[in-house]
Order: structure tokens, then sequence, then C-alpha cells
């Protein structure tokens, strides 16, 4: 008993303090930084005093592991990434359950297994897209993801490394649209995808709805005609006990509840990838135009 009481001692005070301050979270891609710093000046706007950003997190799984283990307080998640990835709930057959029912789901499955808060949607949807160069899509007329078997020539896929892993990635993809490519699929990092597809490296790459170089790089997201993707409503998961000891988060939240739409993500996410602008920047102006 005596050598029990030590070891738990000793893990108590091992055990990282907990912060004396709100610590948001962020995945590692551009608008999810973007996003990060919303929630972040919103928190600080409402009174929440100096929240620390811990951005660049690599990936759902690293974010999902950083609340629950308290070392952030929130992040924003993808409600179709959260249900399949990281909930591991099989993907909703088509037509089977809109964006209410997953949301439903999802926040549901967090309160019950972590005691995490998913709060109001920020507005928009950000599914995943194969994309293709603009040239190619008219070229051989392509508009949806079942064309692609169609057409040999589009015959090298690059995906990032998440995408290869993940449930309602891949795998579910090819096998709902019989989808075949020349090798293996080439996985990078998520900011050479668009790159790759611009120096014809590859044919086809699975970016994001809301990614800002489709548009610029004249590229085309196809359609997934299948409906294989789930929704994606971004979404902000707070910590039960973060909230209870801060409220000035849930006040964030229902400041920021349905203010971004897909296209001013879009322009917020081409403002800091292409013209070079500093993320607290671009966040600031937003609000302002927003009357934050």
């Amino acid at each position: 008993m005596t050598i029990l009481i030590g070891v738990l001692t000793s893990l108590t005070a091992c055990a990282p303090p907990r912060s004396s301050h709100i610590v948001i979270g962020a995945k590692n891609f551009t608008e999810q930084v973007v996003l990060g710093e919303l929630l972040a000046q919103e928190i600080e706007a409402s009174g929440g005093g100096k929240v620390e950003r811990r951005f660049w997190l690599a990936g759902s799984y690293l974010c999902q592991q950083a609340l629950v283990s308290n070392r952030i307080d929130a992040y924003v998640e993808y409600t179709g990434t959260a249900l399949t990835a990281i909930l591991k709930q099989p993907l909703p057959q088509p037509g089977t359950c809109d964006e209410t029912c997953v949301h439903a789901q999802v926040a549901r499955l967090y309160d019950q297994r972590y005691q995490v808060r998913e709060g109001p949607g920020l507005g928009f949807e950000d599914t995943f897209a194969m994309v293709v160069r603009g040239d190619d899509a008219r070229r051989l007329g392509l508009k949806t993801i079942s064309e692609v078997t169609k057409h040999p020539e589009i015959a090298r896929l690059g995906v990032g490394y998440e995408f290869a892993e993940r449930p309602d990635g891949l795998r579910g993809l090819s096998a709902a649209y019989g989808l075949k490519f020349e090798g293996p699929p080439r996985t990078m990092e998520l900011g050479l995808l668009y790159r790759s597809l611009a120096a014809r490296q590859v044919d086809i790459v699975a970016g994001n709805s809301t990614d800002s170089a489709i548009k610029a790089l004249d590229f085309v997201a196809l359609e997934d005609d299948k409906h294989y993707f789930p929704p994606y409503e971004a979404v902000p998961l707070v910590r039960d006990d973060s909230l209870r000891r801060w409220p000035q988060i849930g006040i964030a939240e229902q400041k920021l509840a349905g203010k971004v739409s897909a296209e001013e993500m879009r322009a917020m996410n081409f403002a800091v990838e292409s013209q070079h602008r500093d993320a607290g920047e671009v966040v600031r102006e937003f609000r302002a135009k927003k009357g934050l």
C-alpha cells in the first residue's frame, strides 16, 4: 500500500499543471490556423484574457489527444472527420443522415466519451474534394468523380497522409467509385498537393472544397455524384470543464455561430496562402466587417 501511494504521488507530481489561461489549438494547414485565430480573437474580445495559440498540430489525431489530455481547451473540427476518424463511426449511407443528423451524433458521442462539447456551426462546410487541372477537366469533359474511371489518362493520384489512412478517405472512396490509378498514390504534406498538380507530377489530388488554390490556379473540384463523403461542417470542440471555468469561450462561440460562409473562408485562405498576409491581420479585418 505504501508503494502504491508513493507511485500515485509521483504520477500526480509529474502531471502538467492546469493552465492559467485559455489554450486554442489548430491543425497543420492554413484554414485551421485562420479558424483557430478567429476563435482565439473572439474569446479575447469577449473578456477571456490573453489566449495562447498552439497551432500547426499535426492533424486530427494529435488535436484530439491534446484536447482530451487537457493540453488545449478547444479547436475547430469538421463533423464528418469527427464522426469517422475520431469517433470511429461508420460512414452514413447516402441519404440516411443529413447535416443535422451527423451534428447530433457527434455532439452526443463527444459528450458521452470525452466530456467535450460540440459548439454551434461556424456557417460553412469544408468537404473533401477530388481536384483536377482545369485544362484537363475541359478537355475531357470531367465534372464528376464517376467520370474519372472513363479516362485512364487521369492516372497519378496525390493525397495527404491522413486521407490515405482515415476511414472516410482513400480506401472507401476508391471502393465506392471503382477508382484505379497507376501505381500507389503519392502521399505528401497538404501544402504540396496543389504544387504537384500544377507541376503535372500528379493528375488528381484529394483536396478540400474551401482551398483557395482551386480558383487561383484554375483547378476544378469534381462533384461527389455518389454522395460518398458525409457532411463536414466546421464546429468548435471545447472541454466541458474549460467552458465552466471560462464562460467567455461559450460567449465567443455564440457570436461566431453561422458567421463564416464557404466563400468567405476561401477568401481568407487566399489572403494567407497566396497574398502571404498574416492570419491574425486577416481575421481582424474579417471580424471588423462582421461587426464583431
